[in-house]
């Protein structure tokens, strides 16, 4: 399937679009009421485009896509106010549960653990936990745990085999017109994404500079959902 062709995009990627922008703005500008408009409608545009796709999906993967996308929603609500410790603890409990049912799509696909792209994972997540111990022990324990579960998710979706006959550099396949192929970079931009978090949540104090922060967590979050979720999707596909 073409990038351009009807059925790669519909109206629920623009709503997605629409939201992702408002709530880029409200998160940079501080603008909760805008973020609570808005971040709520990210994940279930995503879900209209799974049960629009689901006639030619396999129903437990469709199922498994939908329960990680119904956790996303509330997580994303909860972190909307993600510099209260209760907030982002609730936000990481949800998105365990999307990353476990992501995780879970791509081991029923085969998808095995490959050593350069753990190596990679690994290391993020020790870099955060380090962080996290040193400056934030009251959340560090269950971010950590939440952490490998994202570690593990980007590292499954990192697996070549996914996507046979794509490209391979630094050990993930390089997207093309297959869309299987965006599973690496969306599991690579999602732990940015969250090590953004930590960073903004432990080192950075100037208003400006928190207000820039997050709003590249909020970019990269939305890129890493929208690739992931199109990758999954197609990697669900009964027929070839």
């Amino acid at each position: 399937m073409g990038w351009f062709s009807r059925k790669a995009w519909g109206v629920e990627h623009a709503v997605f679009a629409a939201a992702s922008a408002a709530t880029v703005v409200g998160g940079v500008s501080g603008n909760e009421t805008l973020q609570k408009i808005a971040k709520p409608l990210i994940a279930p545009a995503l879900a209209v485009r799974v049960l629009r796709r689901s006639r030619e999906s396999d129903r437990t993967d469709t199922a498994l896509l939908l329960a990680g996308l119904t956790a996303a929603t509330l997580g994303d609500i909860a972190m909307i106010r993600s510099d209260e410790d209760r907030r982002i603890l609730a936000g990481a409990g949800c998105f365990g549960v999307m990353q476990t049912a992501y995780s879970a799509i791509l081991a029923r696909h085969g998808a095995r653990l490959s050593t350069p792209v753990a190596v990679q994972r690994a290391g993020a997540l020790a870099g955060a936990a380090g962080l996290l111990a040193a400056r934030n022990q009251s959340v560090a324990a269950p971010l950590t745990g939440y952490g490998a579960l994202l570690a593990t998710t980007a590292t499954l979706a990192g697996d070549p085999a996914l996507a046979p006959g794509s490209p391979v550099r630094a050990g993930l396949p390089v997207p093309n017109s297959d869309r299987r192929s965006l599973l690496g970079l969306g599991g690579l931009i999602f732990t940015l994404s969250d090590g953004s978090i930590v960073v903004r949540r432990t080192l950075l104090k100037d208003e400006k500079a928190r207000a820039a922060a997050e709003g590249l967590v909020l970019v990269t979050y939305v890129a890493a959902q929208l690739l992931l979720v199109e990758g999954l999707i197609a990697l669900a596909r009964r027929t070839r």
